[in-house]
């Protein structure tokens, strides 16, 4: 009787423990939603706005751009299971989604392209890559990359500073 009394408690404890633990792509989100919040970027000497908003009971984050331009593009990020994927509503009239790889130390999510909405072969290309570097809680940087029709690519590095 006490050996099934305690590997019943051995096999709810292995349980309870396996339902705790976070996949990557799950700490990886809460890394990102912890930016929630206004930053300030500079982009090639230009000002930027950046807006981080935990949105959808906390199932989904909206990052929206702002600067000197009509373009205000809006990115939203969510968990797929194990996988965290970001949809970016590009100002070049596309979708593209992109599935992250996190880093060993957890500190850079990179997004890599995996399909798009909307993409036709007459636009001039759409984004290809986004990569966040946590530097800490009030600094990190945005790289992102477009890549044109041509097979050329372009884009820039985002330095971001919270705002106060």
């Amino acid at each position: 009787m006490k050996m099934r009394h305690l590997s019943l408690s051995l096999i709810l404890l292995l349980i309870s423990t396996v339902a705790t633990a976070q996949s990557s792509a799950q700490k990886s989100f809460e890394q990102l939603k912890a930016l929630a919040g206004s930053w300030d970027a500079t982009l090639d000497g230009q000002q930027l706005h950046v807006t981080l908003r935990v949105t959808s009971m906390g199932n989904a984050l909206m990052h929206e751009m702002k600067g000197p331009g009509p373009d205000d593009p809006i990115t939203m990020f969510h968990l797929d299971g194990d996988r965290l994927l970001l949809t970016h509503y590009c100002d070049a009239g596309n979708q593209p989604r992109m599935a992250a790889t996190i880093s060993p130390d957890g500190k850079t999510i990179v997004f890599n392209f995996l399909e798009a909405t909307n993409l036709l072969s007459t636009q001039m290309g759409h984004m290809q890559r986004v990569t966040f570097n946590m530097i800490d809680a009030d600094h990190h940087t945005e790289r992102w990359e477009f890549a044109m029709a041509d097979g050329k690519q372009m884009g820039g590095l985002l330095e971001l500073k919270r705002s106060k």
